[in-house]
């Protein structure tokens, strides 16, 4: 073969293979990006209160029982309350550490352990620490519970899906399409703390003769669905 002919043949092959690669990586047509979500409101209903004891000493055994003799009159006050999914107990850190003197000796010994309550009675919680007087409250916190979360990321996902179909559908009436198919798409939560005044937590008398109870008062959250995905218009 001619060494022109040649040259135009490698050509025609390269033009055309560069072609089928380009139409291969093209964007289908009538194909649209789509973001849609929803956001609610809720009240937390899950309230987490932990109490801690710190002991110090010569000798880690002396310590050791003083820290687990705070932990067990915490713990006998406690159950005469907990109940599945209301009142919540459990056991929390416990570390302890030895204290050097100059001589790089050991001095004595320092402990301290927790004890967590949680659940949704916030005021038999206020309650319950108001008379556990071994410990004192170390972190107050709020959040939802299991089943308020899911009941709301469900809710919440269903107005978002619902917007991203009829998003869908007036994009594709607006381009001149009749109908569309989901292409691709991915549902994502978030939970955030609504910015409010700090929540109400405070030790305050009930009566002349009632124990002290911690007064609490959550703050809310708000729960995000976004919707992102892509869609193929057809006619």
């Amino acid at each position: 073969m001619n060494p022109n002919m040649k040259n135009i043949a490698l050509g025609l092959l390269v033009s055309f293979a560069c072609a089928s690669a380009l139409a291969a990586d093209a964007p289908p047509a009538g194909v649209v990006n789509l973001v849609s979500s929803a956001t609610l409101e809720v009240p937390k209903d899950w309230m987490s209160v932990t109490l801690s004891v710190t002991r110090d000493g010569p000798e880690a055994n002396a310590v050791q029982s003083a820290l687990k003799q705070a932990l067990e009159a915490a713990l006998t006050e406690a159950r005469k309350v907990a109940k599945p999914g209301q009142v919540e107990i459990q056991a929390g850190n416990f570390s302890m550490y030895p204290r050097y003197a100059k001589a790089n000796t050991i001095s004595g010994w320092q402990g301290s352990t927790e004890l967590v309550i949680e659940g949704r009675d916030m005021v038999a919680i206020g309650q319950l620490v108001g008379r556990i007087s071994s410990l004192t409250v170390a972190r107050v916190g709020y959040g939802l519970s299991r089943e308020q979360r899911e009941k709301v990321e469900g809710d919440v996902a269903a107005q978002a899906i619902a917007r991203f179909r009829v998003k869908a559908a007036d994009y594709a009436k607006q381009f001149g399409y009749v109908a569309y198919a989901i292409r691709e798409v991915s549902v994502n939560t978030e939970q955030q703390a609504v910015m409010t005044a700090s929540p109400n937590v405070r030790m305050k008398s009930m009566s002349a003769s009632s124990d002290e109870s911690l007064l609490v008062e959550a703050d809310k959250a708000l729960v995000n669905v976004s919707v992102n995905g892509s869609v193929q218009m057809s006619r």
